[in-house]
């Protein structure tokens, strides 16, 4: 029977594979992505499209579903009677991918009972592996030589623990690249308010939450959309590392797997700074 470090090196495995998937296409000069428009406007290319089949190919090894942002059409009725599931972004921040900045992830995550419980996100620009599991805590691998498929015994051996302290002054914000809003503005604001330095840095996709679990930012507000696939892999990986995702009240984890998958507002936060 596989254990959850088994489900943890085969959700590696399929991170790193899409990641040379996504980046063989990102790396082409005639590629034009092929980018077309889904439903809600949102950008669909061939490298999420590629993505997907080869992290759904990995992850069928395990007895567990698979939700992923491009295979999400499975009714509630079904997957609300999944204890345990497979919840996958393939391409996390695609307009990052298309403006060629490098700030998308491939997110992949193990939900049981509503609690994400395993995650991993690969970067694949900057060849860094962010993981956790509940019996592990969260770990950062940076420069992944990815001409060959590191053991699970050299991931570890090789990995940094999260988070790390980092020793910055003041207040540091992590915010999105590509969708400010206004009540972002006014958060940071109310904190400059409370007397201590802010400092603003931006990113893309998941690495928001990477950034908040390593130590290198001290809280992530996010006051727009967002759905399950978008966060769950990063949530493992900030309670991993003594964080959480919660609700906007700053003490209610987020849950998975609800009918609605969108996510409510949720703010990303060390537990040693719940007052």
């Amino acid at each position: 029977m596989m254990t959850y470090s088994n489900y943890l090196y085969i959700a590696i495995r399929a991170a790193i594979d899409a990641g040379k998937a996504i980046m063989d296409i990102y790396t082409d000069p005639e590629s034009d992505f092929e980018i077309e428009r889904k439903a809600d406007n949102s950008p669909l290319t061939k490298a999420d499209k590629a993505a997907h089949m080869l992290i759904v190919n990995v992850l069928s090894v395990t007895p567990f579903p698979i939700l992923s942002e491009e295979g999400k059409d499975i009714p509630y009725a079904e997957r609300s009677a999944w204890e345990t599931f497979w919840l996958v972004d393939p391409l996390d921040g695609t307009k990052e991918f298309i403006k060629r900045n490098g700030e998308f992830t491939v997110n992949i995550a193990l939900v049981q009972k509503g609690v994400p419980i395993l995650g991993v996100i690969y970067v694949p620009v900057r060849k860094e592996l962010y993981f956790s599991a509940d019996s592990l805590g969260a770990y950062k691998l940076a420069n992944i030589d990815c001409s060959h498929q590191p053991s699970m015994d050299e991931i570890m051996q090789k990995a940094t623990r999260l988070p790390v302290s980092m020793g910055h002054q003041g207040i540091v914000v992590v915010a999105s690249r590509s969708h400010q809003s206004p009540e972002t503005t006014d958060f940071i604001e109310n904190l400059r308010k409370q007397g201590q330095p802010v400092t603003l840095i931006s990113s893309g996709s998941s690495l928001k939450i990477c950034l908040v679990a390593e130590g290198s930012a001290d809280i992530y507000p996010r006051f727009a959309p967002t759905m399950e696939w978008d966060t769950a892999a990063g949530h493992a990986i900030a309670r991993g590392a003594g964080c959480d995702v919660f609700h906007i009240d700053g003490r209610t984890p987020l849950k998975y797997n609800k009918e609605d998958l969108h996510n409510p507002w949720f703010i990303v936060k060390p537990l040693s700074s719940i007052s």
